[in-house]
């Protein structure tokens, strides 16, 4: 009875052995066949070059298959990336090579491989990686893929024709393998993406000469105004908060161990539709008057209604909106009355929300406003008091008794020289006399 249960329990273990062997063998038959029959042709080639690939057994679509993160590089690639995705704050993963020589993060050849090491993956750059069967130890995360990277590229929404400085606008861009979409939620956890803006140096614009700027990154985080996070749309947030003019938007892709830059044509962008001014209050009891004159061209001022607040010096800020914009006799003109409270810079901030000629919805800040209350002075005038009459008076005599002293004085002054002068005539023609006389007598 017992030799019977042996044999039969040997029967059925030779015969799984066997079932198993054959679909390994089928297995083996079919890869095969797919490599066997599989020419790459010159297009898939530089496919392989040039962009961030994933190689599955059919060498074509985006995944590397590994079993025990075991995988295969064929002979093709002259250069390769590869990022692994692992346990955050685990160790730096090793690579053993088809000969079973190991590459680690501290020791490698740093003239054939760049490692950077990060907090929850590794990105390995390898110069003529050794084709065949490689292995990757450490904790890597299981539903990760492993990336072959030799190229990104982003694909951006165009920009609106009409681009107004002040607006904050929102962009979405895709990461993209060739024309495939990159699946992998982790590698927002390796890639920055950031946009700059350059002057094209036009002279006709002003802002010729004007410095480079970063105005924003793009995200997949789920805040601001990306929408979901971890689902591979990038959302950029810009404020347009800098010169108008011609300006060329550029869009770095930062990787640990590469950039790349895309350059889009050049945009111009409007300066702001909005122009604030203040009619001053003559006096105290008068109110300021806000004027917001609405440049046409570009926006329909029908639509645009305004929330903003005025900052008086004492510091105590005071909200205000601007929203009939229905049956106005003149859109293009806004006014808001603020009561004078003190002397002062008054500083005014104003957002504005509108549409474009086109239809497309706005939101901007219009530059900051101040302007400066001087102080009244003109006071009522006073009536005078008995005492200020006396004391008038007085003055008065006071300044007719000098007056008269300063002209007697003035009088003596000039009889004084009148009798000098005629003596002095007087004594100059007795003198004359007496000379004439003399004369005679001698003759």
């Amino acid at each position: 009875m017992e030799i019977t249960k042996l044999l039969v329990f040997c029967l059925l273990l030779l015969t799984n052995v066997n079932n198993a062997l054959a679909q390994e063998g089928e297995k083996t038959d079919v890869n095969a066949m797919k490599k066997d029959s599989y020419v790459p042709n010159s297009e898939e080639k530089q496919f392989t070059k040039r962009e961030i690939d994933f190689y599955q057994s059919d060498n074509i679509t985006n995944e590397i298959p590994y079993f025990d993160n075991r995988f295969h590089i064929d002979a093709e690639l002259d250069e390769m990336t590869l990022i692994f995705y692992r346990v955050k704050g685990s160790s730096s993963i090793i690579l053993v090579q088809p000969d079973g020589k190991k590459i680690r993060a501290s020791v490698h050849d740093p003239e054939t491989v760049k490692w950077h090491d990060g907090n929850t993956f590794d990105m390995v750059k390898i110069n003529k990686p050794m084709p065949g069967p490689w292995q990757a130890i450490g904790n890597i995360l299981p539903e990760s893929k492993i990336l072959i990277v030799s190229e990104v590229k982003i694909e951006i929404e165009p920009f609106p024709n009409v681009l107004l400085s002040g607006e904050t606008i929102k962009v979405v861009g895709k990461l993209y393998n060739g024309n495939r979409n990159i699946e992998a939620s982790e590698f927002k956890e390796v890639v920055e993406l950031d946009v700059n803006f350059f002057s094209t140096n036009n002279s006709d614009y002003a802002n010729f000469g004007a410095d480079p700027l970063k105005v924003s990154s793009f995200s997949d985080d789920g805040r601001g105004l990306d929408e979901y996070a971890g689902d591979n749309i990038y959302t950029g947030e810009f404020i347009l908060d800098f010169a108008p003019g011609e300006w060329q938007p550029v869009f770095v892709i930062k990787l640990p161990l590469m950039t790349r830059e895309l350059r889009y044509e050049p945009v111009i962008l409007q300066e702001a539709p909005v122009e604030l001014s203040i009619v001053p209050a003559e006096n105290e009891a008068m109110p300021h008057r806000l004027i917001l004159t609405i440049d046409p061209t570009y926006v329909d001022p029908k639509s645009l209604v305004f929330q903003g607040n005025i900052t008086p010096p004492d510091r105590h800020t005071r909200p205000f909106s601007i929203i009939e914009n229905e049956n106005i006799e003149n859109p293009t003109v806004r006014t808001k009355d603020f009561p004078y409270t003190e002397p002062g810079i008054h500083r005014v901030s104003v957002s504005a929300f509108g549409r474009t000629i086109t239809g497309r919805e706005f939101r901007l800040v219009v530059p900051e406003f101040s302007f400066n209350i001087k102080e009244f002075t003109e006071k009522p005038p006073q009536i005078p008091d008995d005492n200020t009459q006396d004391e008038q008076q007085i003055e008065l005599a006071d300044k007719l008794v000098q007056q008269q002293a300063l002209d007697k004085e003035n009088g003596m002054k000039t009889i004084a020289i009148v009798v000098i002068a005629n003596l002095v005539i007087i004594l100059f023609a007795i003198a004359l006399f007496f000379f004439v006389r003399k004369r005679k007598v001698k003759k």
